[in-house]
C-alpha cells in the first residue's frame, strides 16, 4: 500500500497545481437566452444623454448550477480583454450594467458563469455565453419602471 502512495503522490501534487479548466462557450445570439440553470435577458435603459445610456443584462440563476458571474468585454480585432462587470456571488438574480458606449471598443461580451468561488477567483468559468455586440432584438426603455416590467415578463416567458 505504501508503494502505491509513493507513485500516486507526485501525480496528485502535480494535478493540484494545474489551473481549473474552463467550460464551454455558447453563442447567445438573441436578447433572451435560456440554458439549464440560467436565464439572461438584455435591455437598454436610455438616458437623456446618450453617454449615460446603459445596457442591462438580467441574470437569473434558476438552479444551483451556477453561483458566480462576471462580464468581460473583448475587442475582436486586437484581442484586448476588459472586465466590464467584476460580478461576484449571485443569490438568484442580478442586473449587470455597462455603458452602451463601451460596446464601440469592446463589442464582444462574455457572460461568464462559475459554480464555485474558486472558479470565479481563478476566472475559470463553467459556462461562457458570448455575444458579438448588443443583440439586434434588444428592446430599449426610457424608464426603470418599464424596464422592470419587461424583465419580469421576459423571465416568466423564458421559464415556460
Amino acid at each position: 500500500m505504501t508503494g502505491s502512495w509513493l507513485v500516486l503522490l507526485p501525480a496528485l501534487l502535480l494535478a493540484a497545481q494545474l489551473p481549473l479548466a474552463a467550460g464551454p462557450e455558447v453563442h447567445g445570439e438573441r436578447d433572451i437566452f435560456t440554458a439549464p440553470g440560467v436565464v439572461l435577458v438584455w435591455a437598454v435603459l436610455r438616458a437623456p444623454v446618450e453617454e449615460e445610456t446603459q445596457v442591462v443584462i438580467r441574470v437569473v440563476l434558476t438552479e444551483r448550477t451556477y453561483a458566480y458571474v462576471r462580464v468581460h468585454g473583448v475587442d475582436p480585432f486586437s484581442g484586448d480583454r476588459r472586465v466590464m462587470t467584476p460580478g461576484g456571488h449571485v443569490a438568484g438574480m442580478v442586473h449587470l450594467m455597462t455603458a452602451r458606449r463601451t460596446f464601440a471598443d469592446h463589442p464582444r461580451r462574455e457572460i461568464r458563469l462559475y459554480r464555485t468561488e474558486a472558479e470565479w477567483k481563478a476566472d475559470a468559468p463553467a459556462l461562457t455565453i458570448y455575444y458579438l455586440g448588443v443583440p439586434d432584438t434588444t428592446p430599449e426603455f426610457s424608464s426603470e419602471a418599464a424596464l422592470a416590467t419587461y424583465f419580469a415578463e421576459a423571465v416568466a416567458r423564458a421559464r415556460r
